[in-house]
């Protein structure tokens, strides 16, 4: 298991090279997330706006 996380003298590289990608994706997952509930807001708001007599 040490041979493995060494990864050939590597791993010092490695690891962390994985663990900034991993950050990455779930910072990206977490933004798009948040941008569409927002765009979900404002399409509602939008619809809500559309539906009132005399608009």
């Amino acid at each position: 298991m040490a041979d493995f996380l060494a990864m050939g003298g590597y791993g010092s590289f490695v690891w962390p090279a994985y663990g900034v990608t991993a950050l990455v994706v779930v910072g990206l997952i977490v933004w798009s997330a948040q941008a569409h509930r927002a765009v979900k807001a404002r399409v509602a708001l939008l619809e809500a706006q559309a539906d009132r007599p005399g608009s």
